[in-house]
């Protein structure tokens, strides 16, 4: 048996690998004993066929398991062995392999095609990538304070529209020329009547009651911001929405806030100990501070990984790709339907594949199982209390064996596994960039986030 490689440019290569009648003679002869001892054949007890007749209907085909099998083990040694960090796996090269015939050849030669993984020379001190802090200011807090207010506050249902305060859920249509289409389709909406910036529409709402419609105009009802969130657009489409609309009512609500006070206090912060305003709203600025720490952390990731995928300039064995991908198609997929498609379809995901694996020889940035159990555990014991029975060990070992169990299907724990692995990029990318820290407001960080 003999493999040797040669390169094919800088990031392909041919893999030749000989073998021999010795390198499989023994496998052979031993699995077509156990063939005889096995085989049924009209004319002979089980196991006394004589072994020229097993050979006559067994050979070629163990012949070609055997063969192929070693191939394989073969193939794969080699490439633990020589430390190949390749892209995929060898594919084989049929054309210079030519027809093979297990029943009459002993030796064979197959020829495969591979790649090397490409490496990647990131630029770090070129990365010019901003990490933003927002600065909370005192009307961030307050609204904060009232946003809570209404969240624990009391729900009612009026019978009509009588505030700024009242919400309204409702259905609408968009008309064309002022008449409703025969096949309109209704949408589904939310809003507070204060986001109404035209007093003339707000006026058209009061006293309006289930089943009630109005129709106005959606551009000069609201502010672009406020259409963005309550028709669910994205912000581009949003400054544009200006359509003439027929919205129906289908209910009312309205909630009296929560009065900021000590079962407030409580009801937000059980056991923190807060008996003042100044208390609650210090608790409160750091929870927007930590929030939005956080989201400026998955922005500061998301610009870097974006500034590296524009910036990728690194080769890549295209040919061996697109043969590749064609070939393991589980749908089919032709090889010029791959090309056709390749840099629309193909190419991108393949250069965050190959950046992600480059990053990962950088530091590490996945989580591991006991990074996700540990937050499973985390989480479990903030909802969790001891039972009045169960001793600190038993509490211990109950919510460890909740949180391996969980932890078990991925599938439960994607999110936490997204966080982690958040955190891990971030401390890598911050490392390697050391980044300007640059202040913003809460608004402009929406409006970055949005772009």
């Amino acid at each position: 048996m003999n493999i040797t490689r040669e390169n094919v440019g800088n990031l392909e290569l041919l893999i030749k690998v000989d073998i021999n009648e010795t390198d499989y003679s023994e496998k052979v002869t031993k699995k077509l004993k156990e063939y005889r001892q096995k085989a049924n054949i009209p004319g002979f007890r089980k196991g006394t066929a004589p072994m020229g007749l097993i050979n006559k209907y067994y050979k070629t085909a163990v012949m070609a398991d055997t063969v192929q099998d070693t191939l394989n083990e073969t193939l794969y040694k080699y490439i633990v062995d020589e430390k190949l960090d390749l892209l995929g796996t060898p594919i084989s090269n049929d054309e210079k392999t030519g027809t093979i015939d297990f029943g009459t050849q002993t030796d064979y030669t197959f020829y495969f095609d591979a790649a090397y993984f490409p490496k990647m020379d990131i630029q770090w001190d070129k990365i010019d990538t901003k990490l933003y802090q927002v600065k909370v200011v005192a009307k961030d807090i307050d609204e904060q304070i009232s946003s809570i207010c209404r969240n624990y506050g009391k729900f009612e249902v009026p019978e009509q529209i009588n505030a700024d305060d009242d919400s309204v859920y409702a259905s609408f249509v968009e008309l064309e020329k002022g008449e409703k289409p025969a096949e309109a389709k209704s949408k589904f909406a939310v809003f507070e009547i204060s986001k109404i910036k035209d007093e003339a529409i707000k006026q058209q709402f009061m006293g309006k009651k289930a089943n009630d419609a109005v129709t106005f105009n959606v551009g000069k009802a609201f502010a672009a911001a406020d259409i963005e969130q309550i028709f669910h657009l994205p912000a581009a489409e949003a400054k544009k929405y200006k359509a003439d609309i027929e919205l129906t009512i289908s209910s009312l609500a309205h909630i009296t806030p929560h009065e900021v006070n000590q079962e407030l206090f409580d009801k937000m912060y059980p056991g923190a100990g807060i008996t003042t305003a100044e208390q609650f709203k210090k608790n409160i600025k750091k929870d927007i501070e930590d929030s939005y720490g956080r989201q400026c952390e998955i922005m500061y990731v998301n610009d870097v990984e974006k500034w590296l995928l524009d910036n990728f300039g690194t080769e890549l064995p295209t040919k061996f790709l697109q043969r590749y991908i064609a070939e393991r198609s589980e749908k089919g997929t032709s090889h010029d339907d791959v090309i056709s498609n390749w840099e629309t379809s193909y190419l991108p995901s393949i250069k965050v594949e190959i950046l992600e694996e480059n990053l990962s020889k950088e530091g590490n940035i996945t989580p591991s199982h006991a990074d996700v159990v540990n937050e499973v555990v985390t989480i479990l014991k903030q909802r969790d209390a001891k039972k009045d029975d169960e001793s600190d060990e038993d509490f211990e070992k109950r919510i460890l064996e909740t949180a391996e169990s969980i932890a078990k299907d991925r599938k439960n724990v994607e999110q936490i596994f997204g966080r982690l692995r958040g955190e891990m990029m971030f401390k890598l990318f911050s490392e390697k960039t050391k980044p300007t820290a640059e202040k913003i407001t809460i608004k402009e960080f929406l409006e970055k986030a949005r772009q």
